[in-house]
């Protein structure tokens, strides 16, 4: 029985290592739960979505826009097969998906060709189903050429079918490698993905190396750019941020 005057309040009692190791593992749950069923952070190691999103972005992925797959949680140990819950990408979404060749790494890029859509690309001409993709010119950017210095490229506004529109760069005009293809028939349950930075992107139209994505490989749809640092300067290096920092990319949303 323990001295207490009226009125006073109680004391809070420690509860040892005990009661730590409990705070600590529900707090790991809590994390685990919000990465696997809401929002899992990614940052951009590469420029193939240039001008769209920039290496050094930080951004958040809706794991929910899909709904779930085995790759939706950590080491896509989920122990069954499909989506459940599922809501189909959408023409236009920049998503976060497993590589088909080793459904390992993590890839992004946008979703051009939905299933059974024939896609190809004519003279840096965008058709999807036999119709050229409208295309502008809309003035330059600065990018890395080859050889790592920077240049002025050409870009453009480019508008799918369903009115989604953003802006993609042409590095190499139109005699990129990938300026002219076949046309790609997307299988049923596939979709077609492509990096704005057309002449910088390992994309679908590479058929060894990335190809059709199967919807399950699907991880998430890119919502909103959290934190972005200049290329080159890493997170951690918090004496930088103040000349360093992308102030006017934080919490801007993906197009």
């Amino acid at each position: 029985m323990t001295n207490q005057t009226p009125g006073e309040p109680a004391k809070a009692r420690s509860g040892g290592w005990g009661e730590t190791i409990r705070v600590i593992v529900e707090a790991l749950l809590i994390a685990v739960v919000i990465r696997t069923l809401l929002f899992q952070p990614f940052s951009i190691p590469s420029g193939s979505l240039i001008p769209t999103l920039l290496i050094g972005d930080y951004l958040f992925v809706s794991k929910f826009s899909y709904g779930f797959s085995r790759h939706s949680f950590p080491f896509s140990a989920a122990p069954f097969s499909g989506r459940i819950w599922a809501a189909e990408p959408t023409r236009g979404d920049i998503a976060v998906f497993k590589l088909p060749k080793d459904n390992e790494t993590d890839y992004i890029k946008r979703v051009i060709g939905l299933p059974g859509d024939r896609v190809q690309v004519l003279d840096g001409r965008l058709r999807i189903n036999g119709q050229p993709v409208q295309k502008v010119a809309d003035g330059f950017v600065e990018d890395r050429d080859a050889f790592g210095r920077v240049t002025r490229v050409p870009r453009f506004r480019e508008t799918l079918p369903n009115g989604v529109s953003y802006h993609v760069i042409e590095r190499e005009g139109d005699r990129g490698y990938f300026d002219n293809t076949v046309e790609y028939v997307v299988p049923a349950d596939h979709y077609f993905m492509m990096g704005d930075n057309r002449d910088n992107s390992t994309d679908s139209r590479d058929l060894q190396s990335v190809g059709f994505v199967p919807f399950e490989n699907f991880v998430g749809k890119a919502q909103i750019i959290f934190f972005s640092m200049d290329e080159g300067t890493p997170a951690w290096q918090v004496w930088r941020w103040p000349t360093d920092l992308r102030w006017n990319r934080i919490f801007q949303k993906v197009r």
